[in-house]
């Protein structure tokens, strides 16, 4: 009976997957870890034939011994599985679920989860639940679809903007479920097959995801440590002519960069000129940990409502379960937006709904509370990594959840996989690319508990430990190289 396999990866593209990959120790360990580290972060989907062991290693350059040993090892664990004219094909050991956490971004069974970047709930959940099971008879008595959104939600989060400085009326703002939906529904309803649309390179995985879905073609643009590569974005609009530019202009997911006040400007003017559609994800403007707060991404919204779109969510200032987010647009293309979901679901639920009205009205306090802990634990973090790891560089972010460490090789793939068995699950650098690119680079959240973050870095430590060695970049005069 033929192995089920939903896609197929030729030597090549294994070989860009895999980066660098070579490490001290066997080489066949070396790639067995590589090609784990691939398929535990989604890097390698399940369900996906490999190569022949023959074309692997033409692919690497290595013995056909090395793989064949490799894939054995994999096999005997679980991670391959193979039939004779089936090929071999990725799976998970029966076992997996053993060590994997319940859920994202928690610590369990003594695994700590630093693939999400998303804080706990607030201690005011509870109370806005309640209010929200108080408040649910009112909207019960009819079929519970309300495709555009609960008009109070919808007028709460207009309030949000207009009191940011951003004027807007509850007929621009369009209600999704997450803030996830909200991207896929914008990339599907401006951009399909041959199109290109803009990214940040590297950025959120699941807008690379939601652009590649509605099959376009993502077309990168690199963020420097001021943020995004602003000349280099206007020339490849001027030269690609894409239908969609996707920026998250605060708190960067992954780099931790923000855009000044005149790159918004331009950013603003970029989208009028060419009228480009240019789509702001704001999940993070409210984590802002140091300095003053940052200006609108959509300016006054006068003048470019049809060409400049924010999206936001309950996830990161609120809680992640509640499934809640938004679009702030131009009224038409809520509508359209609107009608377009309807292919997905027929709206967002409304008890979340009423329970983000609720936290809305304490948004002050929440997110007051909510800063306060996360500095405390971004400076542990930091701390711990600059004495624990010395050889990592890493920026110190003013705001969001995460921190880019330069590892100062391209490892972070194979110490991704050792990582695991050292207790801590963790996305490697190229899952932030489009190209395989960023395998020097590693996203390490602080949105987990002090004492969470401590294990993590002993994890880490012992994993890079595991890996050999240093990275040939030290900081001077053997401080630490926390920059």
């Amino acid at each position: 009976m033929p192995l089920p396999a939903d896609r197929r990866v030729n030597g090549p593209r294994l070989r860009t997957l895999l980066g660098s990959w070579q490490r001290r120790g066997p080489a066949y360990q070396a790639l067995a870890d590589a090609l784990r580290g691939l398929t535990r972060s989604g890097t390698l989907p399940l369900a996906t034939r490999l190569p022949s062991e023959r074309e692997v290693a033409d692919a690497l350059g290595v013995s056909r011994t090395t793989v064949t040993a490799a894939y054995d090892l994999l096999r005997d664990e679980g991670f391959l599985v193979s039939r004779r004219g089936s090929g071999t094909v990725t799976t998970l050991p029966a076992h997996a679920g053993d060590r994997a956490p319940a859920r994202l971004g928690t610590v369990d069974d003594g695994l700590v989860d630093l693939s999400a970047a998303a804080p706990a709930a607030p201690p005011q959940l509870a109370t806005a639940c309640a209010a929200a099971l108080d408040a649910l008879p009112r909207h019960a008595t009819g079929a519970g679809y309300v495709p555009l959104g609960l008009p109070e939600l919808r007028a709460a989060v207009a309030e949000r903007y207009t009191r940011r400085g951003v004027p807007t009326g509850p007929d621009q703002v369009l209600i999704t479920t997450g803030g996830q939906q909200a991207i896929h529904l914008l990339a599907s309803a401006f951009a399909g097959p041959g199109d290109r649309a803009v990214v940040e390179h590297p950025t959120y995985p699941h807008a690379i995801d939601a652009v590649r879905a509605a099959g376009a073609r993502a077309v990168p643009v690199p963020v420097t440590p001021q943020g995004t590569d602003l000349d280099l974005l206007e020339s490849t609009v001027r030269q690609s002519a894409p239908r969609l530019v996707y920026l998250v202009p605060d708190h960067h997911n992954p780099t931790g960069t923000s855009l000044s006040a005149a790159g918004r400007e331009r950013v603003r003017d970029l989208a009028r000129r060419t009228r480009t559609v240019v789509v702001g994800d704001e999940t993070l403007v409210d984590l802002r940990l140091d300095g003053p707060e940052l200006a609108p991404f959509a300016g006054a919204g006068r003048g470019t409502d049809r060409y400049v779109v924010c999206v936001g969510s309950a996830s990161k200032s609120f809680w992640g379960g509640l499934r809640v987010g938004w679009v702030r647009g131009h009224p038409d293309l809520v509508s359209a937006l609107a009608q377009r979901r309807a292919h997905v679901d027929l709206g967002t639920s409304v008890l979340d709904q009423l329970v983000t009205v609720e936290l809305l009205a304490q948004a002050d306090e929440i997110v007051a509370q909510r800063r306060t802990a996360l500095r405390e634990q971004r400076d542990a973090l930091t701390g711990l990594l600059a004495r624990e790891l010395p050889d990592w560089r890493l920026t110190v972010p003013a705001g969001g959840l995460s921190t880019w460490v330069d590892l100062g090789a391209p490892v972070s793939t194979a110490l991704a996989a050792l990582a695991h068995g050292h207790g801590v699950r963790i996305a490697p650098g190229p899952a932030f690319g489009v190209d395989g690119t960023f395998d020097d680079h590693l996203r390490v959240p602080f949105s987990q508990p002090v004492d969470a973050l401590r294990r993590a870095v002993d994890g880490l430590a012992a994993a890079w430990a595991a890996l050999g060695g240093a990275s040939p970049v030290r900081a001077s005069g053997g401080q630490p190289a926390l920059v």
